[in-house]
């Protein structure tokens, strides 16, 4: 098996009744370009707040570099945010 630098395993996040990601794998190596699209609603921006750690998944994991961080709060996760209006986070 390959070895990835980001790997979302089996991730799935619901809002209330509405599934919004269902068992989704995402496996990224260092230096690779990745695009995610799709139509409004389809769960592009949860998928990436979830491995920002700003959102907290229902089920699967995030490793990062052969770690697992999903029990790591934004701060403590070695990835960085640009948001598209001002935000500001105290560490």
């Amino acid at each position: 098996m390959k070895s990835f630098d980001l790997q979302v395993k089996n991730v799935s996040k619901s809002f209330g009744e509405k599934a919004v990601l269902e068992g989704i794998d995402v496996f990224i190596k260092d230096g690779q370009f990745v695009t995610l699209f799709g139509p409004s609603g389809c769960g592009k921006t949860t998928l990436l707040r979830i491995i920002a750690g700003f959102e907290k998944a229902d089920a699967g994991e995030v490793i990062l570099s052969g770690e697992v961080i999903s029990n790591k709060s934004p701060a403590h996760r070695p990835i960085n945010t640009v948001f598209q209006s001002y935000a500001l986070f105290p560490i």
